[in-house]
């Protein structure tokens, strides 16, 4: 048998979850605990199949919409936030909710209510259909809010009163990107109000710039998160815009085209804010099956980040 390659990796850190997956999470397990199972979710509480399995397997129960969640069972709302008719829906029928929403997509919500009631039209960067974008457009009435998906957006957009507007951003969107389109915006409408803090969130933030520091030594970078998750998608974006052209998202390390990494010497690793830390270590071992291993860890920050839970819960 011949002898293994060897593969250094560079871990990136920050990685996986973030305070409002935690939380979102433990909101999930703590109701399980306290009202017994069923649970309702309404959407995946995070966007990993993992997880959601997992929580699925202790007796969470996920669906799209509250119509599928009977009378007198609790229910849960997703980490990404929902339009305030659910909320409202879910009082017409006196079911018990608990909201899992994160605080940092909660602070957009009252930013846009803020704006609205001072009379402005709000830009809402982000991607058209992602939860986190349907719940923040579903705070105002229709037509209170306008989404912004690429600069030529930035560039087309006609509002009716320039001096009367002002913009919020999705809180997972890449950096870089949203930069340019912010540039584009106050440079066409100085008016326009910016958000009192950057509305992209801390975690985002971290592993965007993490990953761009493995970017530079790595031949190639896994990103550990869903298809469906924005934050992990930029993250292999970010990868490739600083140079690592073979940089892919996976799931789990059954996902792993192999072949790709046959010549690699440095792999770098990341995983997105809703990926546990078990499918990196997954991975990791996975790669000690096939090369001699070293592992060196790439430290931007460290994060210490919490939110409290629903005081229902908290005890």
């Amino acid at each position: 048998m011949p002898d293994k390659a060897d593969l250094h990796i560079l871990l990136a850190n920050p990685r996986g979850f973030c305070a409002g997956v935690d939380r979102a999470i433990e909101i999930v397990e703590k109701a399980l605990q306290k009202y017994g199972a069923p649970v309702y979710v309404r959407h995946e509480i995070v966007h990993n199949k993992f997880v959601v399995d997992r929580l699925r397997d202790m007796g969470a129960v996920f669906v799209d919409e509250l119509d599928a969640v009977p009378d007198g069972v609790p229910v849960i709302f997703s980490a990404h936030g929902v339009p305030k008719s659910v909320p409202q829906n879910a009082e017409q029928r006196a079911l018990h909710y608990l909201d899992a929403t994160c605080p940092l997509v909660s602070k957009v919500h009252r930013e846009a209510e803020r704006h609205h009631g001072e009379g402005k039209h709000i830009l809402l960067i982000g991607h058209a259909g992602h939860p986190e974008v349907v719940g923040t457009m579903g705070q105002l009435p229709e037509g209170s809010m306008t989404l912004i998906e690429t600069e030529d957006d930035a560039r087309s957009i006609e509002v009716s009163d320039p001096e009367n507007i002002a913009f919020v951003t999705q809180t997972t969107l890449s950096l870089d990107d949203t930069a340019k389109m912010i540039a584009i915006l106050q440079e066409r409408f100085p008016a326009i109000s910016v958000p009192k803090k950057e509305d992209i969130c801390y975690a985002t933030t971290n592993r965007q710039h993490a990953v761009k520091m493995i970017a530079e030594r790595a031949d190639a970078i896994l990103v550990l998160g869903a298809p469906n998750s924005s934050n992990s998608n930029r993250l292999v974006e970010v990868a490739k815009r600083e140079g690592c052209a073979i940089s892919v998202l996976v799931e789990r390390a059954r996902d792993i085209d192999w072949d790709k990494l046959a010549d690699i010497k440095t792999l770098g690793i990341t995983a997105g804010a809703s990926a546990p830390e078990v499918l990196v270590e997954e991975v990791i071992d996975a790669c000690k099956e096939r090369f001699n291993v070293s592992v060196e860890t790439i430290t931007l920050t460290d994060e210490n980040v919490t939110f409290k839970l629903p005081r229902e819960l908290a005890s």
